[in-house]
């Protein structure tokens, strides 16, 4: 219902091909130039009549529900229908409202628009203010107005991120409550050994012996849950990252799997230091 039949068109200067300031996700490349540029895919002559384009991946799959290869179809100006063919697809930028087209295309399907109508400026971040109140100011009965790409990028990430942060809260609540209740567990596989501990201690095993099995027992277990849940998490996630190329943050990943280790380790010396202060007779009265 809300796929737009006419979207915005930009076309870039020749010489914006060899800027480096946008990375893809996807490519119809072909040629080690190609795949090197992707962006000189836009000059292709395709043999079906149809015309080169570009856009961004996010646009393709959730605005368009196009891949890359897929055509789509609008009348520019009311006239005859044009297909595009989407040759790449950007790795989240911040066009994702435009589909990019070459230079001499534009031209032909658009002959009555003149001169440039978008501009990206490259300022220095701290002369950005300057440039935008010199431009607006300067240019203003022409109506330019210039607005940051950060901005721009975070407001198309705003509604994605909103669910994230609600998404994270609930996973960091259930993360606290099932390291609670690994703890818990930790603790209580150590109590309902104590006549066995007492048993171990009575025949010459130091407190450091006990400490040491009890310790390497419960590190393999959350070891392994934690292996068993990690791979599992990357099976699931692992087509979403490649459809969006995302990195994976390895840094916050690697912390909230080590901040689970030391709590169950934290958990299993507590149950130690609490098994290890039962008395021994006590302990082999009851086994």
């Amino acid at each position: 219902m809300y796929k737009p039949a006419n979207p915005r068109i930009i076309a870039p200067e020749p010489r914006f091909y060899d800027e480096p300031r946008f990375s893809f996700a996807g490519s119809l490349a072909s040629t080690a130039a190609e795949r090197a540029n992707p962006w000189t895919l836009l000059d292709r002559t395709l043999a079906d009549g149809a015309i080169p384009a570009v856009a961004d991946q996010t646009t393709l799959m959730y605005v368009l529900h196009l891949g890359v290869g897929d055509d789509f179809t609008f009348m520019p100006d009311g006239v005859t229908p044009v297909r595009l063919r989407i040759v790449g697809a950007l790795a989240d930028s911040v066009l994702q409202s435009e589909i990019i087209i070459g230079e001499a295309d534009f031209v032909r399907l658009f002959p009555r628009h003149e001169g440039y109508r978008v501009w990206l400026i490259d300022a220095p971040a701290d002369r950005a203010a300057a440039v935008t109140t010199h431009l607006e100011d300067r240019l203003s009965d022409f109506g330019l107005d210039v607005s940051d790409t950060r901005e721009r990028w975070a407001s198309y990430h705003e509604v994605e991120n909103t669910y994230l942060a609600t998404f994270q809260a609930l996973g960091s609540l259930g993360l606290l409550l099932g390291t609670v209740g690994l703890g818990a567990v930790l603790a209580r596989n150590v109590l309902e050994r104590r006549r066995e501990i007492g048993l171990l201690k009575a025949v010459g095993f130091t407190p450091g012996n006990v400490r040491g099995m009890v310790l390497s027992e419960s590190l393999a277990l959350v070891c392994g849950g934690l292996l068993l849940g990690a791979g599992a998490a990357l099976v699931a996630i692992l087509p979403a990252l490649r459809d969006r190329a995302q990195a994976i943050p390895i840094a916050e990943l690697a912390g909230l799997l080590i901040a689970v280790v030391i709590t169950g380790l934290i958990a299993a010396l507590f149950a130690v230091r609490v098994a290890n202060r039962t008395p021994v007779l006590l302990a082999l009265k009851s086994e």
